[in-house]
């Protein structure tokens, strides 16, 4: 077993780092005191390739692995989780879908704008009434002739304030329930698809997370990926795969914040030394550094055994249990350690605290996470 990076993915992760550094960072704090995304830097996410990472080149894409993707994903969420999550949704939740259910004629014709950095995507799952528990989607798809007509309501569906494709899961036979759900790839610019207005939020407040309404979308039936039917199948795929980006994402929060932390420390001083002379403040790190080490190897497997096509999915469901924790925990710590400054907007551990606490309940909480683990476990 080999715990090093490739030189080429050590050259990539270091790319992200200037990028995240230089791109991100400086307009973190003032993006997440708007609660609005910055679309000039989604057009210079676009630019850098950063959207397609995963991807054959055939379709645009940069043609690296799912571990490569995580690389990123951490590095931009070490400085802002609100980015880490944008780039997340499109990657490891919408392209999916399309890349593994959909026809040549589809992965040409939505798939590559999504990857080669022209379009961006989101993904329409979760509604008021089915959280947790996808089966419970109301949102209907009714045939009628070549088209369908989708009705209902999705839910805190991020990047919808300004994506262009759209994934909407919806029930093509209620009478069998999640069996009964199909998916669709829907355009932001069809008429009856609303976007309603951002969700004010806890934390990850510049990503865009909204309410949209469907009143009698009439989609085009070559829009169907896959099969009917199939839709919960392509959404729990997708949902699999994404725990990893945020497995990832909790370990970029994590350690940006213990990174924020030990410079704070190098520099406080109390009863005459700088804070980092004391015993207690040094354990504290080393109990945190440890703690984002293990998140960060279990978020490397999961994408690896992603990557050599294995069983994946409980993995997953452990990197994300095990790292969101961690991002809690740490966050916390680094918050006590610089005190009332801590607590204080000035500094980014204040929002990486509440960044942090997402994680643990997006694409499945770490409830669902404990079920899922034990049924691989056949407890």
């Amino acid at each position: 077993m080999d715990f090093k990076l490739t030189k080429t993915q050590l050259l990539q992760q270091e790319l992200f780092r200037k990028f995240a550094e230089t791109e991100i960072k400086p307009i973190a704090k003032d993006m997440d005191e708007a609660e609005a995304y910055d679309m000039g830097l989604v057009a210079k996410l676009q630019k850098a390739g950063m959207f397609g990472i995963p991807y054959s080149r055939e379709y645009g894409g940069q043609g690296a692995d799912v571990l490569t993707y995580t690389l990123a994903m951490e590095e931009v969420s070490k400085v802002d989780a609100s980015t880490g999550i944008t780039l997340s949704v499109h990657t490891s939740l919408c392209c999916p879908c399309i890349n593994e259910f959909g026809t040549e004629e589809q992965k040409q014709e939505f798939l590559r704008p999504l990857v080669d950095g022209t379009k961006v995507g989101c993904f329409g799952l979760t509604e008021p009434n089915a959280g947790t528990d996808a089966s419970g989607v109301q949102t209907t798809a009714d045939k009628d002739g070549d088209d369908y007509i989708i009705n209902g309501t999705k839910i805190f569906t991020t990047n919808s304030g300004f994506a262009d494709t759209f994934i909407v899961f919806a029930l093509t036979d209620k009478s069998k329930g999640p069996k009964g759900m199909s998916a669709f790839i829907l355009d932001k610019d069809m008429p009856g698809l609303t976007v309603g207005a951002n969700i004010e939020r806890m934390g990850i407040r510049a990503a865009s997370n909204c309410e949209v309404a469907y009143e009698n979308v009439r989609v085009p039936a070559n829009r169907l990926l896959g099969k009917e039917g199939q839709g919960y199948k392509i959404a729990m795929t997708a949902l699999g795969g994404g725990r990893i980006g945020i497995g990832a994402q909790s370990v970029g929060i994590a350690q940006g914040a213990l990174n924020e932390a030990l410079a704070y420390v190098k520099e406080r001083k109390q009863g005459g030394k700088t804070i980092n002379k004391y015993q207690n403040t040094q354990f504290k790190l080393a109990e945190c550094q440890t703690k984002v080490d293990a998140a960060r190897l279990m978020v490397w497997r999961a994408a690896t055994a992603k990557d050599n096509h294995e069983n994946y999915a409980p993995l997953a469901a452990m990197c994300k249990l095990f790292a969101s924790e961690v991002a809690n925990d740490v966050t916390r710590v680094c918050v006590q350690l610089l005190g009332g400054y801590g607590y204080c907007r000035e500094y980014p551990v204040e929002r990486a605290m509440r960044d942090a606490k997402i994680t643990e309940i997006y694409e499945g909480t770490s409830e669902a996470m404990k079920m899922i683990i034990s049924g691989a476990m056949k407890v």
